[in-house]
This record gives C-alpha cells, structure tokens and sequence, in this order.
C-alpha cells in the first residue's frame, strides 16, 4: 500500500461509567464494565466504537481536554451527532429445526433510551466479552505503526462480543436480559480518502453459539442522534437534545438525523445510517403470517419513537423485548409503518430515538452465521434553505458521502447487480472483492518549518510511483500546496477543510492541470534534516506571514481521473498531513539580541483572543533554546515562572486546546512562549505595567523587559 498515516494514537478508555451531563439533564450511561473503547481519526469523523456492542460515547468526556469524540463531523469542529446508539438482535429461539414451538421473541441491545437503564425499567447494554478481549486496531497503509496485510481500511478496528452472559465482568446482574445465545463479531473501517473521509463501515457477524435454532432474526442499529455544536451549546441540561429532525428514504435505505432549530448557523450536518448489504442476501420484501394476520413486511425497515416515553401512540419507547421485536419489523405501532407515517411529524423539533433494521433471517442453525453491513455518515446541509424543509435538495451531499459508501461495500461490482461483469474482474479471479475504493497517488510526506514572518514547506516525491487500484494505471498528475489565512481559527465553528484555499499548484506534463512542471520548486540534491530519514524533492516558501497567529499547511497529490470507470481527478486527503503552525522567532543565543513582548501593550479582547479570560494570550519572542522566564509586579512581586524549552512552548493554555487541535499538536519557531495571563495563583492578571526577567539555561545569562496590560 502507498499511503501516509495520520493517525493519532488511538484512546483505549476503561468505561468505569458514561455520565454524560450534569444539571437537569437525566442522561447516563451506566455500563460498568472493564471494557474498551476507541474511536476514529483517521479522516474527517470522529466516531466512538467499543467492543460491547455500543457506538459513541454519551458525550461523556466534554470537560476533558482532549476529549474523545462521540460522532464529530467535521473532526475537530465540535459538532457532535450521537448521544449513544448501539446493534440490536432480535428473534425467537426454538429447539429444532422443524419444531413449531418457539420461544421469545428476544432482543438483544448494545444501547437504549437512557431512561431505560434503570432497574425498573428493563436492561439496556446486554453485550459483554471474554476476559482479556479488546479491540484490535490495524491499517493497510505501509508507514503506519499497525499495519497489517489483511487490513481493509486505513483505520479497521476489530473486536468481539457476545450476548451469554447475565452478569457484567464485575458481576453486577444485566437487567431483564434473556439471550439468544449470539457471539458477534464486528469490523469497522475508515478512510482519509476526501471522498470516503464521511463514512464508518460496520460489518458485523451474528453467529449462534448455542445448540438451539435461531428463527425470525433481525439485525439493526439504533442509534440516540443529536446534532448540535457543544463549542457553542452546553449539554448540560435536557433541552439540548429537543431540536432534532429525523427521516428516512426507503429508496437508499439510510435514516438520517439533523438539527431543526437548535444552533442555527453553526450546525449544518446530517448523521445517517445506511443499510449497505447482508448474506445471505434477503429478498426486498416478505410475506408474513401471524395467525389469521397476513402482513408484507421489508427485508430494510425504520421506526422512531419519542425518547424514553412509552406511552404516545405510534411514537411509544418500547422498554422490553417483546415491545422492542415488532419495532425491528418495522411497525411503529401495529399496523402503523414507516409508510403510514407523516413526514412533517418526524420533522417536528423533538428528542427521539431512531432503528433501521434487516431481516428476517428466516434460520440460523447452530455454528452458523449471517453478516449484515451498515455505515454511518455524516454531510453537510447543501444550500442555505431553513433546516427544517429537510427536502431532497438540502440532501444532496448526504446521499453523494452514502452512494461514495456504497461504492465502498460494493468494491469492484460497480453496476452492484452481485455479479462480476466484463470490466470489473480487476483481480483476474472472477470474485466480487468488497471495500475496494479507486485511490488518489500516495500522500506526500511533508515538513513545515515556521520561521520569523514566514514558513518553509518540504515534501517528497512518493506519489509519483503511485498505481491506482481500480485502473492499474501509474495515473500521478501533479501537487498542490493549501494553506488557512491568519485569523481562520477565530470561531466556535471551524471548518478545517473550508478553510483551506489552494496557496499554489504544479503539473506534471501532460496531466488535467496547468502543465506547469517542478522545475520551480525542485531540490537536487533533496534536502535532510537531522534525525529524519526522508528526503525531500521540492521546497515552497511562504512569506509576509503574521507571527504569533495559525497557519493550517498541507501538501496534496492528484491524480489524471479514470475516464474509464467515469471518474474525475482523485485527490489525497486534504487532512492526512495537516500542519499547524505558529511562525515566529527562532531560539535566539546572542547576548546582545533584545527579548520581548508582543502584542504590547495587551489590550483585552483582542481580536486573537476567544471570548473567555482564559482565552488569551502574549508572546515572549527571541528566547533562548532553554530559559526560565519570571513575571514580576512592580513591586517586585512574583506573578508566573514559565520554564521554556522545545517541548514547552505554552501550547498547553486553553487557547490551543479550543483553536488549535490540543496541546503538543502544533509546531513553533522555538524561540517564542505563549502565556494565557494566568498567575501561578491561578488567577487572571489585572491592568498594569509588569517586569520580566528571562535566564538562560545554558550559560545562567539575564535578559529583562517590560510590557503593559490593558483591560
């Protein structure tokens, strides 16, 4: 594989317990268990997966820094789009495989309405795993730390489960849990692909371990979607999640989830759940007979209900198994179905609860398994019509980001009719091959490097060698260099991606492109850099930069197209390589080299500042590589002792945390510090004239200076 990994280390959390609000809001997730979780960062989502059978994370970890997402799209924006969803399998159980007598039905759930975890009122996370079990993470990119030859995606995280136990591992009783006797097995994929950066595939095997039989099976997701800007709206009471739109499109097979009235102008998303395929494959529809009932039932169904209430007709929250089975049929209330539904009543701005379901599986015998495939995804609302028209255009890119998923699923069937057509045997062995995406040219390696007003970007020439998968054709074109403009990051509702413009572009002769060369920009011999093995081909530098402020870099590559297989040009992941960098000062040893302050005088509120005290910042500017810098009052009062080095730069202030992806995710010059005006009291600075003094650690030499705050 030819792909550059950017992949942060994924979070394994011990799930003691979800509490995921405080206040009024009556929201907790209450598995104890000494499980294992993680969640995807390998493209633009952010989606908690664990091996219980749950997915997100309750919005749990809000407060923390560097929190784990639940199911964050764009990454990093804080739009958040699930509370909790979690499999569901359902269906009878009966002792042979001609007998009539069955027992049940039983319904199997990895999550449930908050409300129904209580002990009175039924089970809820009924999927446990055998001691030691946890999640195995994997990537079919070569440079990655995981990488394995039997790895799907960029990103797979494999686990298992199953549903036999009555107790957690810390014996604590699963309320009203009645097994069907299923281990599961689950895959989920990711990649940086900008077309394919939107979606998780889960693909999810139910195996009966038991010597019964299995009968009327169903498999479903359902999912507690809330799609709000926790940057911008506190979760904190239960009114945050009473803004949401649902609907389904029997056509696609995807339910869908959006915010109607909640945070207008920073949410814009939709979160849907697609039904990607199964095997055995089911027929469209089934004809069922349930004693002098006769019913044609969709092997795809959706339901909603009214969250955690059990009493309003056709949107009544079922809280056992034998009110949870006919939901995954499909009915809302028999013989209500999706079909018998209002539109306009899911578009009503409410706090409910979604299941799309497949099935039935007519029989399972025991040792014997079924696989059913969904994907999750986000997409951004297209056009600027209120979000609650909800109409097929405002759609649109939804169901671009499910077809580009469903190319996913279907790999090398590309008409998707089950059979290996002339054309699509690309492996020569006549098979359908799943998750074959067509793949841009491998990601440039690339190196920023911040410098006074300026920066310098260096990468290397892998992607030319690329061969795309789909064609077999050595198909590179050419690169381009993005970068954000100063001041991007000063809202609560960033966009990495929309806020990238193109700062230039280079050709290769012969390509879609301008046939510009890289002659300009060629390094021969390539550039080093100590301790790094690459080399790299082509430098770019950018000047008349602000010091202090964001800059977001990054290096594509591109591709020619594939008129073929009627594909424009494919362009690496725009986020794969993402740089962010602070231009400043370099580390400064010269005695005779004044230290300083910048802005100075501080004025409060300043444009670079969020809207918080401690949202702000100064600069201190031409330190040494290593120094101690002492803040004084001018009484001579000790206000702050900052060490400063390479690795201790001020990146930890809550400023970075809220605008810059984190603490220790961004490159600086090395000879600049960021201070926050937080005294080592932990109190904000007042107005004032203040001293510092700055020591260098090599040589013990003192610098001073002054600068004045203003509020």
């Amino acid at each position: 594989m030819k792909y550059k990994l950017l992949l942060h280390t994924a979070l394994l959390i011990i799930f003691v317990a979800f509490t995921a609000n405080a206040g009024d809001n009556p929201r907790k997730l209450n598995k104890t268990l000494s499980d294992t979780s993680s969640f995807t960062n390998i493209g633009n989502i952010g989606l908690t997966i664990t091996n219980f059978g749950q997915f997100g994370n309750g919005l749990s970890k809000l407060s923390q820094e560097n929190h784990p997402p639940s199911c964050e799209y764009p990454l990093g924006s804080g739009i958040e789009h699930l509370f909790a969803g979690g499999l569901w399998v359902g269906g009878f159980i009966k002792n042979d495989s001609i007998s009539n007598t069955k027992y049940g039905p039983f319904v199997t759930t990895g999550a449930v309405d908050a409300s129904s975890l209580s002990s009175t009122r039924g089970g809820g996370f009924e999927y446990t795993n055998d001691k030691g079990s946890t999640i195995i993470q994997r990537s079919s990119i070569n440079e990655s730390p995981v990488f394995k030859p039997d790895a799907v995606s960029h990103q797979d995280y494999v686990m298992d489960y199953n549903d036999t136990n009555l107790t957690t591992k810390n014996k604590t009783t699963i309320v009203d849990h009645n097994p069907l006797g299923i281990g599961v097995h689950e895959e989920c994929y990711a990649w940086n692909f900008p077309f394919a950066d939107f979606f998780v595939i889960k693909n999810i095997w139910i195996k009966n371990i038991t010597n019964k039989y299995l009968d009327s099976v169903y498999v479903g997701l359902y999912s507690d979607a809330v799609v709000r800007n926790t940057k911008v709206t506190s979760t904190t009471n239960s009114a945050f999640f009473s803004h949401g739109g649902l609907g389904y499109d029997d056509s696609l097979k995807i339910s869908y989830c959006y915010d109607v009235d909640g945070d207008v102008g920073f949410t814009d998303s939709y979160i849907g759940f697609l039904f990607l395929g199964s095997y055995p494959k089911l027929p469209a529809k089934f004809v069922q007979v349930n004693g002098s009932n006769t019913d044609t039932l969709t092997s795809t169904s959706y339901v909603a209900w009214q969250w955690g209430n059990t009493s309003v007709q056709n949107f009544f929250a079922p809280d056992n198994d034998v009110k949870r089975y006919p939901k995954m049929q499909g009915y809302f209330q028999y013989p209500v179905r999706f079909k018998d539904i209002n539109p306009d009543q899911l578009r009503t701005p409410s706090n409910r609860s979604e299941l799309i379901t497949h099935g039935y599986f007519k029989s399972i015998n025991p040792g014997d398994s079924i696989n059913v495939v969904f994907a999750i995804l986000c997409g951004k609302k297209t056009g600027n019509d209120p979000a609650s028209l909800d109409t097929k255009a405002q759609r649109a890119t939804l169901y671009n980001n499910a077809d580009w998923a469903l190319r996913a699923y279907y790999g090398n069937d590309r008409n998707r009719n089950d059979t290996v057509d002339v054309g699509e045997d690309i492996f020569g062995d006549g098979k359908i091959h799943h998750y074959v995406l067509p793949a841009p040219p491998a990601i440039p390696i690339m190196k920023v490097v911040p410098e006074n007003n300026k920066c310098t970007i260096y990468w290397d020439k892998r992607a030319e060698s690329s061969i795309d998968p789909i064609s077999g054709k050595k198909d590179f074109a050419g690169y381009k260099v993005y970068r954000t403009q100063s001041g991007f990051d000063l809202s609560d509702n960033q966009s990495v991606l929309n806020s990238l413009v193109v700062l230039s572009q280079y050709d290769s002769a012969g390509s879609t492109g301008f046939n510009t060369g890289f002659k300009s920009i060629e390094q021969n011999p390539p550039i080093t850099f100590p301790n790094d093995p690459n080399k790299y081909y082509y430098k770019v530098e950018v000047p008349n930069l602000l010091n202090g402020w964001q800059y977001l870099f990054t290096v594509t590559s591109f591709d020619k197209g594939d008129p073929d297989n009627s594909l424009d040009p494919l362009e690496s992941s725009l986020l794969a390589n993402i740089n962010r960098v602070f231009p400043g000062t370099p580390a400064v040893e010269d005695a005779n080299t004044s230290i300083g302050v910048y802005p100075n005088p501080y004025y409060a509120h300043a444009i670079w500042d969020g809207s918080a005290e401690r949202l702000r910042k100064i600069y201190f500017y031409n330190l040494p590589a290593s120094c101690e810098i002492t803040i004084y009052t001018l009484a001579g009062d000790i206000v702050k002792r900052i060490n400063h080095d390479q690795s201790k730069n001020g990146s930890n202030t809550r400023w970075f945390e809220q605008y810059a992806g984190g603490s220790n995710k961004q490159i600086f010059s090395g000879g600049e510090h960021a201070w926050d005006l937080v005294t080592d009291n932990d109190q904000a600075i007042a107005t004032g004239l203040y001293l510092f003094t700055v020591k260098n650690s090599a040589n013990g030499q003192i610098k001073t200076g002054k600068f004045l705050i203003i509020k």
